[in-house]
């Protein structure tokens, strides 16, 4: 088995070699890899309605969408990510167990009582430490999961939020767990890098004929190429997401607004406003300027329309934008 030095901290780099590996390799393979602040949706999840999108912009936290399914994801330099790829038969790739257990031992070894649980979770003293999830690519698996060592777990909880009630859809909605950082539990304290070799090492043991390779400069580029292809595009970040319906009913400093939307691959297909503080005229002026816009703050900021709500908002502009229509 390979296993790949990644020292890269990009969210949208890191995400797009797991599917270029997945894809363009024939070898078994493993990583251990961490990130910047980011917020990580699964790849059948509504991106919009997983985050709380205000304090992601206000703290240029990342939003990227992966290739596996299940929830939403925080990711800091506290958190460990590792990766599985592995070759098999069809009917026998999924397997969770497979690649839990080896965090499962390590960390008991290390005097942490760490159990599985419910959707593939790790769990110790009833929190929640590690989410997992894994992708199937013709005859290859890819199973990846987190693992929170020393996260801050109040950014975590202020960037995702509960499934929004303004979503009508049919997505999948992550599961909100009591989550815990893996560092509190040890009896010897490390840093996060001393936890992370450690857990190298008991990989190399775990599974023999193991090789350390760096990242050449030909699978660089290539990652590269399907960053800019996809990663960092807001078709596959937001507008991949399920059709939805987004309505919300808010009170801004001006007066009430009513809002519904109806969205089809991140683009506003149907839009009605009702506002007590607008003419008839610039509502139905509103509705035909949304209509046919990406469900996304700046292609809605730039509308001439909405650019006119500048004057009824006479608090934070842009804090009122965000309330009203996200």
């Amino acid at each position: 088995m390979l296993i790949i030095n990644r020292p890269h901290t990009d969210p949208y780099f890191n995400l797009a070699a797991e599917e270029y590996f997945l894809k363009n390799f024939e070898e078994d393979l493993f990583m251990l890899w961490r990130c910047e602040p980011s917020v990580i949706v699964g790849k059948h999840q509504n991106a919009l309605a997983e985050i709380n999108i205000r304090y992601v912009r206000e703290h240029n936290i990342k939003v990227v969408r992966r290739i596996s399914g299940g929830g939403t994801v925080y990711h800091d330099p506290g958190n460990i990510n590792f990766t599985f790829i592995r070759k098999g038969e069809p009917g026998t790739l999924v397997d969770f167990k497979r690649y839990t257990q080896p965090v499962l031992d390590l960390l008991n070894n290390l005097g942490v009582h760490a159990v599985s649980g419910e959707h593939n979770s790790l769990f110790t003293k009833e929190k929640k430490f590690s989410g997992n999830a894994e992708h199937i690519f013709k005859n290859r698996v890819l199973h990846h999961g987190t693992l929170l060592y020393s996260t801050d777990l109040s950014k975590l909880s202020q960037a995702i939020l509960p499934a929004s009630a303004s979503y009508t859809d049919k997505s999948v909605k992550s599961i909100r767990s009591t989550v815990t950082n893996i560092a509190e539990y040890l009896k010897t304290p490390m840093l996060v890098e001393s936890f992370t070799n450690l857990m190298l090492e008991h990989i190399k043991s775990a599974f023999p004929d193991t090789k350390v390779i760096n990242l050449t400069t030909e699978s660089e580029n290539e990652i590269h190429k399907l960053v800019r292809s996809k990663y960092l595009t807001w078709e596959w970040n937001y507008g991949y997401s399920p059709s939805y319906i987004f309505h919300k009913h808010t009170l801004t400093s001006s007066g009430n607004i009513q809002i519904e939307f109806h969205v089809e691959k991140g683009m506003i297909t149907h839009a009605k406003i009702d506002a007590d503080f607008l003419s008839l005229a610039e509502m139905n002026a509103l509705e035909c300027e949304l209509t046919g816009i990406p469900h996304y703050p700046e292609p809605l900021m730039n509308l001439a329309s909405v650019e006119r709500l500048i004057e009824y908002f006479h608090s934070d502009f842009e804090y009122e934008f965000l309330h009203v229509f996200f």
